[in-house]
């Protein structure tokens, strides 16, 4: 059952009742923008159908052989709920109609599997920009698989209406679909045999704070100082101050690049640019707002998230606890706004050159939320890209989320759902032995050689390099300077050696069995 929070609850359905009502023309009978020609519908699952009309109108949906009719609010708003329906290939009709014969119709509707993927920039990186594009594109004649993009510029309120069409995949469009998000429901697609409907929101260098609700953020004592601090600076954005800062570093670089002591490289970053990129992420809540609440309940099969980059280099609370925290929130309030347990899954941050243990705190974090009911997470330890924050290897990103969704949600065989997760430790004398879970044919060496990438430390939490042999579903590590042992770290770092996978090949997750402070990243 999905775990309900009262408080947030009723904040949604005042938001609900309220936000999507506004600045909307009650006299037009009218679909929410996602129910559009060539859309996918999710089968087998009760589906939400939405508008508005005038107020007190009889609306009635047709679809698939059934109709159902409700009274309009005294907003005009309306909702109903259409039964479940069958996957289908087949190009079918949505009608509306309302008073006086007025009617919408939504042509070319298919019926199957539904995903929303969101996140920051690799989760927007398109297909065009991923491996092999030239192959992928050839390959791309998919009419089943269909796209939407949430475009909506940030918003301070939530508002009841977006922007977006859906495109039918094919050698020309698909240049433009999220690579992860399309490598992903093109699996599904392959493995399930039905139509796929791909839904995104997603904007680059944005913070997971842009996309939960002010009413999570504000009411959690964990997020809501940080919550409040970044409003603040939101609120008190000054174009013109941000400008005449801009001058004063260029007088300075300028300065030092004719003493020979800068180079072009370091010149400051053109100020409109900057502005431009400010304003389109919005403050805190702005996505939310603007491009995940006008899609709910939009009935889906699951939500995949792709971010963290930009929270791993925060000072302040978000490098201790508070993306855990995060993540957890964003995973139950988006169910609770779809009102719907849905499964959940995550990409791990990738290894990247980065600074301090930023990175290895957001991976932790990710591993932690796994303690979530119906949650998956794929590991990209290995398939990151050293100098590049955004690794083209999009199609293993998609394929293994897929093993998540078809080995859990769709009960398909697979070779793994997972790489090793650890499930606990022991201490033994000079050794500690760490167990896990999803070793699917056993652990093994990634390279075939000695197990890299594990420290080893005693009680003054000096880390030294340890010896590590396979035990069955465990490792036992040891070191000859470390006699009596308390913690054991693995992939602890930006870009870490990394050794350990299962007998599927998937890579182990970066894991630490202490909780001991962890330096604070300098900007």
């Amino acid at each position: 059952m999905i775990k309900i929070y009262t408080k947030l609850t009723f904040s949604f359905i005042i938001v609900l009742l309220i936000s999507r009502n506004s600045g909307l023309h009650a006299a037009e009978l009218k679909l929410a923008t996602i129910f559009s020609d060539h859309m996918v519908l999710q089968c087998d699952k009760p589906l939400t159908v939405w508008g508005w009309a005038d107020p007190d109108e009889s609306v009635t949906v047709s679809f698939g052989g059934q109709s159902k009719s409700v009274i309009t609010s005294v907003n005009g708003k309306w909702f109903l709920k259409l039964d479940p329906s069958k996957a289908s290939a087949k190009p079918q009709e949505l009608i509306a109609r309302g008073k006086e014969g007025r009617k919408v119709i939504v042509k070319d509707v298919l019926v199957g599997e539904v995903w929303f993927g969101s996140g920051q920039s690799n989760m927007a990186m398109a297909v065009g920009s991923a491996n092999n594009f030239e192959a992928e594109k050839a390959a791309a004649n998919l009419p089943l698989i269909r796209y939407y993009s949430e475009a909506s510029l940030p918003a301070d309120k939530p508002q009841a209406e977006g922007k977006g069409k859906w495109e039918i995949c094919s050698p020309e469009s698909v240049r433009r679909f999220s690579a992860t998000l399309y490598f992903f429901g093109r699996e599904i697609h392959r493995e399930v045999g039905v139509p796929v409907g791909l839904v995104t929101a997603s904007a680059g260098a944005t913070h997971i704070e842009s996309w939960l609700s002010a009413e999570v953020q504000s009411s959690d004592p964990d997020t809501k100082a940080e919550y409040e601090a970044q409003l603040k600076a939101w609120v008190g954005f000054d174009e013109a101050k941000f400008k005449a800062d801009y001058e004063k570093k260029l007088a300075a670089w300028k300065f030092a690049f004719s003493m020979g002591k800068s180079s072009e490289k370091d010149k400051p970053s053109d100020p409109d640019r900057m502005i431009a990129h400010i304003k389109g992420k919005g403050g805190p809540s702005g996505l939310f707002n603007a491009r995940v609440f006008n899609l709910a309940p939009f009935t889906l099969r699951g939500i995949i998230w792709y971010q963290g980059e930009s929270n791993s280099g925060l000072p302040g609370p978000n490098q201790k606890h508070l993306y855990h925290k995060q993540l957890s929130l964003l995973v139950t309030s988006w169910r609770e706004l779809w009102g719907d347990e849905l499964p959940f899954a995550w990409v791990q941050l990738p290894n990247f050159t980065a600074p301090g243990e930023g990175w290895p705190r957001i991976r932790e974090a990710m591993l932690k939320t796994l303690e979530l009911p119906k949650t998956g997470m794929a590991i990209t330890i290995d398939i990151g890209d050293e100098k590049d924050i955004h690794p083209k290897n999009k199609q293993e990103v998609g394929k293994r989320l897929s093993y998540w969704a078809l080995g859990t949600v769709y009960g398909k065989k697979v070779p793994a759902i997972s790489g090793p997760l650890p499930t606990g430790s022991t201490i033994s004398g000079n050794s500690i032995t760490v167990y896990f879970k999803h070793t699917n044919g056993g652990l093994k060496s990634i390279n075939g050689g000695p197990l890299a990438g594990f420290q080893i430390a005693g009680a003054d939490q000096q880390w030294k390099p340890a010896v590590v042999e396979i035990k069955g579903d465990s490792v036992v590590v040891t070191s000859p300077l470390v006699a009596q042992p308390v913690s054991v770290r693995y992939a602890w770092k930006d870009l870490p050696d990394c050794s350990l996978a299962n007998g599927a090949g998937l890579p182990a997750s970066p894991f630490r069995t202490d909780d001991w402070p962890v330096p604070q990243v300098k900007k």
